[in-house]
């Protein structure tokens, strides 16, 4: 049955391989010389032509360029390298129905980190060791399900200590607190860590979402008591993304959504396979009761044909 639960976390939370999907490269400028190549004359085709030839990455002038255009030309790891690194440090195989569950979250995980804007902070560090916990809870051997969340967190080049103590910063902040104090933190109001996480997302136009995000904001609404179900997390996390932090909800919501789907099955699954577990040990029960019986009725027999042979020996010996 374990293998089932993790068939379906695997279904569920990380069936989508659309990290793995390729970006397209094809310039953008291709497109306009191609409009200017229709409507324009042949000195704009030129024009866009020699533009085009000219262009350096990380040069224009918008705003997204000045803050990240230092970093053009920089070398980053493809997914498979990754992968690959992530293989050496965990050193031994990984079990058959994990292993793609495991690519993905490597994939998808290093595409993140990697991405210019990404900047991780505590409730990002709660949702990813949230997430890995949960869909490895159920893994045969738990000294090889941390090695491998060990393994995931060196590849991404992360002190597995500091994110874990980050995470912990969040849930001891988060204890005792109310839905309106986590509101009021997302707005930027006072000064504990998740205050800190709203001014810095407020003040940066260029700030991502990611989906352990949303996930650790999941957890935080499970800590200060928000009912854990997609219906009643809903409306709290397009108050708490939207309203709060001034940031998109929408996707917050649907990994919201997802991970609830998932928690649900991998609850379901793992109460099916207790109660498969108590059937069978009941079974073991029950055939280990008729081999004891079967041994008492044998011991009996035994017994009573030896006193009718010592009988007969002493009726001969008279």
């Amino acid at each position: 049955m374990k293998l089932i639960v993790n068939i379906s976390a695997l279904a569920l939370l990380l069936g989508s391989t659309s990290a793995f999907s390729t970006p397209s490269r094809t310039p953008t400028f291709t497109r306009n010389i191609a409009v200017n190549g229709l409507l324009g004359d042949d000195s704009s085709l030129e024009a866009s032509l020699e533009r085009a030839v000219e262009y350096k990455a990380g040069t224009a002038s918008g705003d997204l360029a000045k803050r990240f255009g230092h970093l053009a030309g920089r070398e980053i790891r493809t997914v498979g390298e990754a992968f690959s690194e992530f293989t050496d440090l965990l050193g031994h195989p990984i079990n058959a129905l994990y292993k793609n569950m495991m690519t993905d979250i490597v994939g998808s995980t290093h595409l993140t980190v990697v991405d210019a804007r990404f900047n991780r902070d505590p409730v990002w560090s709660l949702g990813i060791i949230t997430a890995l916990e949960l869909l490895l809870k159920n893994y045969p051997e738990k000294d090889i399900s941390s090695d491998i969340i060990s393994a995931l967190f060196k590849c991404m080049e992360m002190d597995e200590a500091e994110v874990r103590a980050e995470a912990k910063i969040v849930t001891e902040w988060a204890a005792g607190k109310t839905n309106e104090d986590i509101s009021a933190a997302l707005r930027g109001e006072g000064d504990g860590p998740i205050a800190a996480i709203g001014k810095s997302a407020k003040d940066d136009k260029f700030w991502m979402y990611s989906r352990y995000f949303g996930v650790g904001l999941v957890k935080v609404m499970d800590i200060v008591g928000v009912e854990s179900t997609m219906e009643a997390s809903y409306p709290v996390m397009e108050e708490w993304m939207g309203k709060d932090l001034g940031k998109s909800f929408y996707t917050a919501c649907s990994d919201s959504d997802l991970y609830f789907k998932t928690k649900e099955k991998l609850d379901m699954m793992e109460t099916l396979m207790k109660e498969i577990e108590i059937r069978e040990k009941k079974r073991m029960a029950d055939r280990l009761e008729e081999k004891a019986e079967a041994a008492l009725k044998k011991a009996e027999r035994e017994e009573k044909m030896k006193a009718e042979i010592e009988s007969e020996e002493k009726k001969q010996a008279a």
